[in-house]
């Protein structure tokens, strides 16, 4: 008589238990992130069953379409008006679809898109044993110079797993500039900069350059991801939560349920000023900013330079994406807290990277030294803390992004006996050599200078306009300085190229694959349009400029 008594006791109970329901996930509003990621889960799947000579065309399909793809999903939710009047937060608060991050993401995925060409290309080193081969180790694990790579060099192997590695990482930027919790934040930072650690890995020539470089960028980023988490915890203890917007709630004293426990926790100052600092530090290093910018010079050098294009892009178009809403959606009530703190970051990163740039001999680590001088500007932007601030800044990404992989694409070209030819008194003669690549390069680095009728001079003015505008004249007068700097190295390079005699045993320019050529031509083509008629592009940025919370 007692078990069905018992049995209703436990029926009863089990029904006072609060149902806990299923997650509400808007998927069409996650497509692009979803492509991506399906896309690199089938390249996967291609490296484990299609056979090793259909590997690469398999590869570049996939993962050309799923780019093409993403960045259509992109433009249809920009067309839909989820970058205006229908931003909000989905996927239960985890990913905010708004103005900032739907045009980030779309230059991440058309970064990813140019900078996948260049992986592809075959056409640059001579054939091995009959085979074409490209930047990449013919097998990653094999020991640099050992009978095993000797082997697979002779097998004609290639390295195909680059592809799904690129797509990896572009899924982890893609959710890195949306992210609305600091976990789905901190999940998308490793996502993205675990491939990019083994990607700088992998050079077919200079392998252990490439391996040194690997490490050195594995080890100072576990050390930049612990400064963020450990900067996550403290935001977490202070706020009770990993929402951006509940953490902005209690940061400016608008939260209106306080339990006891938050209630004892607010007061602390540390906590969220510590916190606050532990964070943005870790995304700053990302960014390349000094003092947090050792890695940069080494690992641009080391890494395959195709990969050194994608990462120069797409990374920093990522990392000041996220530090923007960090700033602005989580801690603006910190605004004259973080704002000094920002406006020396910027001075000495622009000094800092115009300045060592001048004393560089080799080709890739002067535009290591340039990208962190570029970093400084772009901080100049954030520092407004305006909304012409944020589309200044989206501008000056999507222009920069553009210039620096078509850059690499033209340092990728010009080679001797020993692959790549990066040292600077290389390049002396090369406008003489081959007059169409000098010019192009030229134009790069004209745009890196900021002249005139090139995206460089558009996007500094405009961060520069908007950084004045909100109160940061001597940051400007700054900026300019280093401009002027920088330019001196810009220009210096191009008088080496015109105005040099070419040596008899300098380098040759390689004829590229179709692919290369179209990377490097739509580089030309975004850098002027962006300088010729820049109206349509910043109206566009302004805007997608305005973050939800």
């Amino acid at each position: 008589m007692s078990t069905p008594a018992v049995h209703s006791l436990w029926t009863t109970a089990a029904d006072r238990i609060p149902q806990i329901g299923a997650p509400k996930i808007e998927y069409g509003q996650l497509s692009p992130t979803l492509i991506i990621i399906g896309a690199a889960l089938v390249g996967v799947l291609v490296e484990a069953f299609v056979p090793r000579r259909s590997r690469y065309h398999a590869q570049v399909f996939v993962s050309v379409v799923a780019l093409c793809a993403a960045f259509a999903a992109v433009v249809g939710l920009a067309a839909d008006g989820y970058g205006t009047t229908k931003a909000h937060i989905a996927a239960m608060g985890a990913i905010a679809v708004d103005g900032p991050s739907l045009f980030l993401q779309g230059v991440i995925l058309l970064a990813g898109l140019v900078g996948l060409f260049t992986f592809a290309e075959r056409r640059l080193d001579p054939a091995a044993h009959g085979n074409r081969v490209d930047s990449f180790a013919a097998q990653a694990a094999a020991v640099p110079g050992g009978e095993s790579e000797q082997a697979a060099v002779k097998a004609g192997f290639t390295t195909t797993e680059v592809f799904p590695l690129l797509l990896f990482a572009v899924a982890g930027m893609l959710v890195f500039t949306s992210a609305n919790d600091l976990l789905t934040l901190f999940v998308a930072l490793e996502v993205f900069s675990l491939p990019l650690y083994l990607l700088c890995a992998l050079a077919r020539r200079k392998r252990l350059m490439s391996q040194e470089a690997a490490v050195k960028y594995f080890l100072l980023g576990a050390f930049a991801s612990a400064f963020t988490l450990f900067g996550i915890a403290l935001l977490y203890g202070y706020a009770g939560s990993v929402s951006y917007g509940r953490i902005a709630q209690v940061v400016d004293g608008s939260v209106t349920d306080v339990s006891p426990a938050l209630a004892g926790t607010m007061g602390n100052d540390a906590l969220l000023l510590i916190g606050g600092a532990l964070l943005v530090m870790g995304l700053l290093f990302k960014v390349g900013a000094v003092p947090f910018h050792m890695w940069t010079p080494d690992v641009y050098q080391g890494a395959p330079t195709p990969v050194t294009g994608f990462m120069a892009a797409a990374t920093k178009v990522a990392a000041f994406g996220a530090l923007l809403r960090l700033l602005y959606v989580v801690l603006p009530g910190l605004r004259w807290d973080w704002r000094p703190v920002m406006w020396a970051v910027a001075i000495i990163t622009m000094l800092g990277g115009a300045i060592v740039a001048i004393t560089q001999t080799d080709i890739k680590r002067l535009l290591a030294y340039s990208s962190i001088a570029h970093a400084g500007f772009i901080l100049a932007g954030v520092i407004a803390t305006s909304k012409n601030g944020v589309s200044s800044v989206l501008f000056y990404l999507a222009g920069y992004s553009f210039v620096t992989i078509g850059a690499f694409a033209v340092v990728t070209l010009v080679r001797d006996a020993g692959g790549e030819a990066t040292h600077l008194s290389k390049w002396a003669g090369l406008g003489r050599r081959s007059p169409l690549v000098a010019a192009v390069f030229a134009v790069f680095l004209l745009a890196f200078a900021g002249i005139p009728l090139t995206s460089g001079f558009a996007g500094k003015f405009a961060v520069f306009k908007a950084a004045a505008a909100g109160g940061a004249v001597p940051l400007v007068v700054i900026g300019v300085i280093s401009s002027a700097i920088a330019a001196f190295f810009y220009i210096r390079v191009i008088v080496l190229m015109f105005f040099s005699e070419p040596r008899p045993e300098g380098p040759t320019v390689a004829v590229p694959s179709p692919l290369t050529t179209l990377a490097i031509g739509i580089g030309v083509a975004v850098t002027l349009v962006l300088g010729v008629a820049p109206q349509y592009f910043l109206d566009l940025a302004s805007q997608a400029s305005v973050f939800v919370r």
